[in-house]
């Protein structure tokens, strides 16, 4: 397994001369959520700051692996709304595929669905075109969306592991892949081998997270070191991501610090590095 981490945990806008300290964490990668990096992902960035993102952290040693949080601070988008935010959500979502792509990173990892008042079948009905016309443009760009299984202070659609595996099952399609959370695991009572087992083969990335973005390790509800065994288990290779929200005014590397050591300690014991 392959370690990275948000930029979420770094100060917002203003943090690309702190990339090179990611790397002497150990770090491999980096992560990006588009509201905390550009003040607005949507209209307020152009290519060349793209470029300056992508070099900056291929200097730092870094990877971008791919985006997450994808519509926050877009309250007007979701994918059950009327049909010019569903219009302009579908081409804020192909913006940043391709911003992805110009970044070097592979994923693009979405929380936060609600399905308003639609009922439940209606919903998977209307999730399940809006993905089918999606796909082949994000297939063109060589990204891969994911949902991310969430609490319900997150959402009410797809929340669990087990509905996110039947929906990509549905879509079929090789750019909607299989995502795994430690904190949308717990949340859906999900910890269990047969969620792991389920995926095997299939698992495009996985957080080390914990509920509300805490640094990992201070709730008891999420077991990152038996979520470890089950990766292991399953033979997964891919980028485990430390997920946690920055907090306060400094620059917010010591608390990364220890929850990067944290996730290294659960995840990556010394016989598997």
């Amino acid at each position: 397994m392959k370690l990275c981490a948000s930029n979420l945990a770094l100060p917002a806008f203003d943090h690309l001369h702190l990339l090179p300290r990611l790397h002497d964490m150990g770090l491999q990668g980096i992560e990006i959520a588009p509201a905390h990096t550009w003040a607005d992902p949507w209209h307020g960035i152009n290519a060349s700051q793209v470029s300056a993102f992508r070099q900056a952290a291929e200097q730092a040693g870094l990877t971008v692996t791919g985006l997450h949080g994808l519509l926050w601070g877009q309250p007007g988008m979701g994918l059950f709304t009327d049909f010019f935010n569903r219009k302009a959500t579908m081409d804020y979502l192909l913006h940043l595929s391709a911003v992805c792509r110009d970044l070097g990173g592979h994923t693009l990892v979405l929380d936060s669905r609600w399905r308003q008042d639609l009922p439940d079948r209606a919903a998977w009905q209307h999730c399940r075109l809006f993905l089918e016309e999606l796909m082949p443009h994000l297939e063109a760009h060589g990204t891969v969306l994911c949902f991310a299984p969430i609490g319900a202070d997150q959402g009410d659609f797809c929340t669990s592991a087990k509905e996110c595996y039947l929906m990509v099952n549905a879509v079929d399609h090789p750019s909607f892949g299989l995502h795994l959370s430690a904190a949308g695991l717990a949340a859906a009572g999900e910890m269990g081998h047969a969620t792991f087992a389920a995926v095997r083969g299939r698992l495009e990335h996985f957080h080390a997270d914990e509920p509300d973005f805490a640094m990992p390790g201070s709730d008891a509800r999420v077991d990152h070191a038996d979520l470890r065994r089950h990766l292991a288990a399953i033979s997964y290779f891919g980028w485990v991501s430390v997920i946690q929200r920055h907090v306060g005014d400094g620059d917010g590397l010591e608390r990364l610090a220890a929850g990067v050591d944290y996730v290294t300690r659960r995840y990556l014991p010394l016989d598997t590095r």
